[in-house]
């Protein structure tokens, strides 16, 4: 009897090991089958900036001289070995076409200062993965007229080739963080006010350098955080990130470093995705974690800088709840708020929609007190498209409903996680292309043909661009601020 179970029980591993190795040798067939790597996807840009690097890249100032050689490398290794098939209107590394982001001054993918005459405050901005920062750019010019002195950081990675993203770790931003808020810091002076901004993987890292600073480590006070679509949950699939990775390590498959392989059409954002940077963004989820843990073993995590948020419950980069269960039900009542931008909820459109996304409301409205505040933009009833306020204060269950002005556009089912950053009137991801402007625009792009025969999936052109209630985010901040 044992020597049969001995038996079967090697059956089983071996049959197992058989069947693992042939769907690993399966999904490499797979990968390979994909377009060809580009420039752009295989060149070496090595003066960036690395984490090991802040004991010699001291200032900004430094910062943005290695940035010189970055952009430098960038011309010469990608634009100049882009082939003359490649050569398009439509490719962002084809020198002069219409996605060239070079022409523009100031160029938005590489860090911007603003400097007013008699700085009020300052500002750091972080935006988010595979993007640059053109996604805050809007929010930099708001702060600036406000007299914020003012740096939108490019991140490590960001801003050059999809190649950057293929060795850079969350280290890397977390030290240029640190390197940006000194330098901020340094020049408006103790006192002044300091708001760190952050998009996406930008807003996970201004909370990994705020509960750092909690931890003791020594890092220059920040008084307030705005964050939108805030990184702090991703999907649990980014966990095995890593082994995709590795896989491209296997001498003839160096696709496999890539989740997505497509057109670089977007001057100011990578389309191609590595599995190293969804493996980094999840390796940053679990820092935060484990901060907030150790912060909360004895109660609500106090001392944290004040916080606004803006998250939009229909969200397929991060997970919505994890802003909520993560993060904000881990801090004392200190006066932070949570910005909840609903779905369309007008009758007709609800057939179409995920009953989790619909049951989110219902979650945070009609749970139990949060210690924190609560705001939510939804429709006032299911036969309008106009949107109400629901506020709820920290500590309390009552829900106080407020009219605004605010109304759903047309065709417009709900926000996305890349819209927040973006007015309606940006000449790039707007509502509508600014005349006469000889740059691409990607905000409603109108292609109709047959399912199938692009190289860009549906989902991604149909995806909102822009945020229709904008000039509410600008007026919430403002108060916030002030």
């Amino acid at each position: 009897m044992k020597a049969l179970l001995k038996h079967v029980t090697l059956f089983v591993v071996y049959g197992t090991l058989c069947t693992v190795a042939t769907l690993v040798v399966a999904y490499l067939y797979y990968l390979q089958q994909r377009p060809d790597l580009k420039p752009w996807h295989t060149a070496n840009l090595d003066a960036e900036f690395r984490a090991a690097d802040a004991a010699t890249v001291e200032t900004l100032d430094d910062y943005r001289h290695l940035e010189d050689r970055l952009f430098a490398q960038l011309v010469d290794r990608v634009y100049g070995a882009v082939s003359e098939t490649d050569r398009r209107a439509l490719n962002r590394y084809s020198a002069g076409s219409l996605s060239d982001p070079l022409p523009y001054a100031p160029n938005w993918n590489r860090t911007v200062e603003l400097v007013p005459d008699r700085p009020l405050g300052g500002a750091v901005l972080l935006h988010g993965l595979s993007d640059s920062p053109y996604s805050m750019r809007a929010l930099a010019e708001l702060l600036y007229a406000r007299g914020y002195w003012v740096v939108a950081l490019r991140l490590p990675g960001h801003g050059t080739a999809p190649s950057g993203l293929l060795h850079v770790t969350w280290e890397d931003w977390a030290a240029a963080t640190r390197l940006a808020v000194r330098h901020v810091r340094g020049k408006i002076g103790a006192d002044a006010p300091l708001v760190l901004v952050g998009y996406s993987a930008g807003a996970a890292l201004a909370v990994e350098y705020a509960a750092a600073r909690l931890q003791g480590e020594d890092l220059p006070r920040i008084d307030r955080m705005v964050l939108l679509s805030p990184a702090i949950g991703v999907s649990p699939a980014a966990a095995f990130a890593w082994v995709q990775g590795s896989l491209a390590r296997v001498g003839g498959f160096e696709k496999a470093a890539w989740t997505d392989l497509l057109p670089e059409y977007d001057p100011y954002k990578y389309n191609s995705f590595t599995a190293n940077a969804g493996d980094q963004m999840y390796r940053l989820t679990r820092r935060i974690d484990a901060q907030l843990r150790a912060l909360g073993s004895g109660g609500p995590v106090k001392g944290m800088p004040r916080i606004l948020a803006f998250q939009s419950a229909a969200d397929a980069t991060v997970l919505a709840p994890a802003v909520v269960n993560v993060l904000f039900r881990r801090l004392a009542p200190e006066g932070h708020e949570i910005v909840f931008f609903d779905i369309n909820r007008q009758a007709e459109l609800q057939p179409l929609f995920d009953p989790a996304v619909l049951a989110m409301r219902a979650g945070l409205f009609d749970g139990p007190a949060l210690p924190f505040d609560l705001t939510g933009l939804t429709n006032a009833d299911a036969q309008s498209a106009q949107i109400v306020a629901l506020h709820r204060r920290a500590g309390s269950t009552e829900v106080v409903r407020e009219a605004t002005d605010l109304e759903w556009p047309r065709h417009v089912f709900s926000l996305s996680h890349v819209a927040l950053p973006f007015p309606p009137d940006d000449p790039v991801y707007g509502a509508g292309p600014p005349p006469k402007s000889g740059r691409v625009h990607l905000g409603q792009p109108e292609l109709l043909g047959e399912r199938g025969f692009l190289a860009v999936p549906p989902t991604v052109l149909m995806r909102l661009r822009y945020d229709p209630f904008f000039p509410y985010v600008e007026r919430r901040i403002e108060e916030f601020l002030d």
